[in-house]
């Protein structure tokens, strides 16, 4: 028996990286997984993405394994089509016990995305695809939860959000961070008296196959593993084994938390 056995999750920006691990591994601890992206084939712009993978989507990997999952493209930004994704799933299996907020990123380069540089059509779009993302996924599946007296819902933050980078640059991706960290808090606090408990993560640097193209294997001075205690970035799996505890009933009494993911990273800016 898996600790998610008749459970129903979502998780979003699952195409790759974090977001296929998480959904891997609430599928491998029992749950029907739903799952969105934009391209559930972006995993094809790395290479090491595409090393990792056994079948062409992430909905097709949790089938092969003998789980049951449905796969939706669509911008978290669209607040229509979270909706319509959420009532798709009810539809399909009567409830929805688990939300993985995960989809989000940043876009430009340092030097441009700096506090008070950062254009406003990038500031528009990150906040967008981070804050306004998750919201949106957060208010279309609590009436659900709501419902039912009971759910788990996960947000993700990042370092970027708790300490601000060297130059100032991605201030436009850290601001909102921030934001779902604390927007997570207002939702714990609000969705608590309904048996519903609302956490977030906030991963430091972990090996996806995006990082490592964009990092390497040393990185600037905010990537080196020795400001890490651990010495080492993180895996998808580390992130993963978080999410196991925050959706399952290892963290019935945790919520409005902010756990970070990284290995104990102590860097000073």
């Amino acid at each position: 028996m898996g600790k998610l056995d008749g459970k129903v999750a979502i998780v979003t920006g699952a195409a790759r990286g974090l977001g296929r691990a998480y959904a891997l591994h609430l599928a491998q601890l029992g749950a029907k997984v739903a799952l969105s992206d934009l391209d559930l084939k972006s995993w094809a712009e790395f290479d090491a993405e595409a090393a990792t993978m056994t079948a062409e989507t992430t909905v097709d990997e949790i089938k092969s394994r003998g789980g049951d999952s449905l796969g939706f493209e669509f911008d978290v930004g669209d607040r229509d089509s979270v909706f319509a994704m959420v009532d798709d799933v009810r539809r399909k299996w009567g409830r929805i016990d688990v939300l993985v907020a995960n989809a989000g990123g940043g876009r430009g380069k340092p030097g441009e995305t700096t506090a008070s540089k950062v254009p406003p059509e990038l500031f528009d779009l990150v906040m967008k695809m981070n804050l306004y993302g998750t919201y949106h996924c957060c208010s279309a599946v609590a009436p659900v939860m709501q419902a039912q007296r009971s759910g788990k819902i996960v947000t993700v933050a990042s370092y970027a959000g708790k300490v601000a980078g060297q130059g100032g640059g991605y201030a436009h991706y850290g601001a909102a961070k921030a934001a779902i960290a604390h927007y997570t808090r207002y939702l714990a606090q609000e969705l608590g008296p309904h048996g519903i408990t609302a956490n977030c993560i906030a991963p430091g640097v972990i090996a996806t196959g995006r990082i490592v193209k964009l990092v390497g294997g040393g990185g600037g001075r905010n990537y080196q593993s020795d400001d890490i205690a651990l010495r080492r970035y993180g895996t998808p799996q580390d992130c993963a084994k978080v999410i196991e505890f925050l959706t399952t009933d290892l963290s019935d009494y945790v919520t409005g938390a902010l756990i970070p993911i990284d290995g104990g990273w102590n860097r000073s800016d």
